[in-house]
């Protein structure tokens, strides 16, 4: 019998900048929990939260502002799983089933790393080609899923 995996729901924010559509330039930002991995934010949603209101919650409290705007979502929500090394340490969860939302930062927008539980200690804003240069190993193929939709829908 093929094992059942367990999936966290979750959201994912890519992340323009203020200067979008004129300059394409995305959010990354560094885990200060495992060394040198580079993501996008994200975080589960919780029990009776919808994805929209996980996003903001998240965005809060991972990067210090909320202050975005919504472009567009992914159509479907999408998995992976976790290295062998990461999946120690989220038990009871095999991976993660992520919305990906893509926003643009609203010009007063501030970005804050020192947030209550701090979860990122760098970011940085770089291009579309640069972004899998720097970003984990295991995310690369969801984030290239949602980018080249982003793409292809015409929004970068």
């Amino acid at each position: 019998m093929p094992e059942i995996k367990k999936y966290r729901q979750n959201v994912a924010a890519v992340i323009l900048s203020h200067r979008y559509p004129l300059a394409c330039e995305f959010l990354i930002a560094r885990r200060n929990d495992i060394k040198n991995v580079w993501q996008f934010p994200q975080g589960g949603i919780d029990e009776g939260e919808s994805a929209q209101e996980a996003l903001f919650r998240e965005l809060k409290e991972e990067i210090g502002t909320d202050k975005v705007e919504i472009i567009t979502k992914y159509p479907e929500q999408l998995k992976y799983d976790f290295p062998k090394t990461i999946a120690k340490k989220m038990y009871p969860f095999d991976g993660q089933s992520q919305t990906y939302f893509l926003v643009k930062l609203k010009q007063n927008a501030t970005i804050n790393l020192n947030t209550k539980h701090p979860e990122f200690d760098d970011y940085d804003f770089v291009k579309l080609k640069e972004i899998f240069d720097v970003v984990t190993y295991f995310k690369r193929p969801v984030y290239q899923k949602v980018l080249q939709y982003f793409k292809k829908e015409g929004y970068l």
